[in-house]
């Protein structure tokens, strides 16, 4: 594979899996605690929810294999390991690294739920919550397209979704509607 292939494929495989992560995040927000969208049933968007994660983590694995490999972006195997050591913009980077951990503690617990218990496996399938803006910070001030309007549009839908998916999910909570009720 070419420097140039690399490079597009980094780029490429970057804005799937934002786009992939998000429609992951969201689909689980708005069917936390089991509830089932309209009309389909709640296996179908367990497997959807799934099947979406599992994309993004290929997703990730071409993403931080192809940045790996380009001599472009200089982000070695440590910078991939420890976060913020990279030479290329370490601290956009280094979120990177610390999504990357996240987004990886959330799959092998998830293989593993059976034998951890539910309590123990959702505390940790919660860091999906911070793996996301993590991973949106990381491309927005590491990617080589992060100023285009294509991206930056990409980036404002992801945002919206993701924010419109938490404030319709609160907005449906009884302690929310109480607290909202009592302050005003």
């Amino acid at each position: 594979m070419s420097e140039i292939d690399l490079w597009y494929t980094a780029r490429g495989t970057g804005v799937a899996m934002l786009s992939v992560f998000t429609a992951a995040l969201v689909l689980g927000v708005l069917t936390r605690g089991g509830r089932s969208l309209p009309g389909l049933p709640r296996f179908a968007v367990a497997g959807l929810h799934r099947n979406l994660a599992l994309l993004g983590l290929t997703f990730l694995a071409v993403h931080v294999t192809t940045v790996v490999l380009d001599p472009y972006s200089r982000v070695g195997v440590l910078a991939v390991l420890v976060p913020f050591t990279a030479h290329y913009r370490p601290l956009w980077v280094g979120l990177g690294t610390v999504a990357l951990d996240l987004f990886l503690a959330v799959a092998v617990t998830s293989l593993l739920r059976h034998r951890l218990g539910r309590r123990s496996w959702k505390a940790v399938h919660l860091l999906a919550y911070a793996a996301w803006p993590v991973a949106l910070l990381h491309g927005a001030f590491s990617g080589t397209d992060n100023t285009t309007g294509w991206m930056l549009l990409v980036d404002a839908v992801a945002a919206a979704a993701v924010l419109t998916a938490v404030g319709w999910r609160l907005a449906g909570s009884p302690r929310w509607r109480h607290a909202v009720a009592r302050s005003a």
